[in-house]
């Protein structure tokens, strides 16, 4: 059996500013609050007296650096394993607008339709297609039932949502920053354990 982790990065905006979507093309750093996120992760896992077997992460700099700030803090001394599998959704002309410049363009229902029903709004040329990034999910939860013990998975809100769909979760699967969600993968079967829950108030492993 493989305990599957799927962690969102943390923040990538600081106090003040105004958040706006980061996709594949926005290539931002962690701010001190994100790093801090990654910390508590780190601090969890410890507190649990998990091991982790595997640490893999999206390419981005978000993502490799809270897997680097996880890895560091429990110890991990395998190699952090970079999925281009696991890199954010194009957002195409989404990328770097707030949420309220979206409306403005697109339309409210454009936006809840991601939010609610996760559909791709048309003509916004968002990459790579639902197919693939089902695909590409479907990929990494195969590769991780080849392990065995606890497997990381640190990534992006968007690409968690399609491992939430396919490891059969039920509500919203929307994942917060620094977050995480955890699954059993058995060859019987796979089984959904928590989503979206915050470090900070302990992991049940």
């Amino acid at each position: 059996m493989t305990c599957l982790l799927l962690a969102r990065h943390g923040n990538t905006f600081g106090p003040g500013e105004t958040p706006v979507w980061v996709g594949a093309k926005e290539d931002l750093p962690l701010v001190e609050k994100g790093e801090a996120q990654a910390e508590s992760l780190g601090k969890a896992l410890q507190s649990s007296g998990v091991k982790l077997d595997r640490i893999i992460t999206g390419p981005l700099r978000r993502t490799r650096r809270a897997a680097d700030i996880v890895a560091a803090r429990i110890n991990f001394t395998g190699p952090i394993e970079i999925d281009e599998r696991l890199k954010e959704i194009d957002y195409g002309p989404w990328g770097g607008k707030s949420d309220e410049e979206i409306i403005a363009a697109w339309g409210e229902a454009a936006l809840a339709g991601w939010r609610d029903h996760h559909d791709f709004p048309e003509g916004a040329g968002w990459s790579p297609s639902p197919a693939t990034l089902k695909a590409n999910a479907m990929a990494v939860l195969n590769d991780a039932r080849r392990s065995s013990g606890t497997v990381l998975v640190v990534t992006s809100n968007g690409i968690l949502r399609f491992f939430h769909a396919a490891l059969g979760f039920d509500g919203d699967a929307k994942v917060k920053t620094g977050h995480v969600g955890a699954a059993d993968l058995t060859p019987a079967g796979d089984s959904p354990r928590f989503w979206n829950l915050d470090p900070a108030s302990g992991l049940p492993l």
